[in-house]
């Protein structure tokens, strides 16, 4: 087995390869590198697209590497790999990215992309820090996971989805920001699970062992 982390010069992503890679020795599935070469992604049992600061910049340098950012579609949309989208990387699965300008994103999860607004003043944004997952469905990725466990989150836009059924979790940062995401053999985490300790560990660990 074959999990690929694109490289797409848009995220810092060695605590997540070294994570994944420990993940994967401990759950014996196979080889985990990081790429970006689009034959690798292309041939990848599974696919995760990371991703660190700002929509637009992070959409464009994507779609600036056609080959890859082609494979990518062609391996999630058409042959059903399973996929995992971290932080921005999370965030480009929408319909819509508002952070600066309106840019539109990959559209497999619907819904837009908007700066955290939180009802307490007090509260700072950008969310940075711990925070309470609230699970809100069940999913294999939650197994040995529950509700009141913490997660490491660094953002300043959050993904408003359009149909709950989509939200998989939340935190709660004076009012609801999703979490994680998913449908079908597609999932994504505004947190980043490589920094989340044992959280985030245990879910990577179980995105290895999941089969959609």
């Amino acid at each position: 087995m074959l999990t690929a982390i694109i490289d797409y010069e848009s995220g810092n992503l060695h605590s997540a390869e070294k994570a994944f890679e420990r993940m994967a020795r401990e759950v014996d599935a196979g080889q985990v590198v990081v790429t970006a070469d689009a034959d690798v992604v292309a041939r990848a049992d599974r696919i995760v697209l990371p991703g660190d600061g700002a929509f637009p910049a992070c959409a464009a340098a994507l779609r600036g590497r056609s080959g890859l950012y082609d494979a990518l579609r062609e391996a999630v949309e058409t042959r059903g790999r399973p996929f995992l989208g971290i932080c921005v990387g999370m965030q480009l699965m929408s319909s819509w990215g508002r952070e600066y300008e309106d840019i539109e994103g990959l559209g497999w999860v619907a819904g837009e992309v908007v700066k955290i607004a939180p009802s307490d003043p007090a509260l700072k944004v950008p969310h940075m820090g711990w925070n309470d997952l609230i699970l809100d469905s069940t999913h294999p990725v939650f197994d040995g996971i529950k509700t009141g466990d913490h997660a490491y989150f660094v953002h300043s836009y959050h993904f408003r989805v359009d149909d709950p059924i989509q939200r998989l979790a939340h935190v709660d940062y004076g009012g609801d920001v999703t979490a994680v995401i998913g449908r079908d053999t597609i999932l994504g985490m505004q947190f980043h699970p490589e920094k989340s300790q044992a959280t985030g560990l245990r879910m990577i660990a179980n995105f290895l062992r999941w089969t959609p």
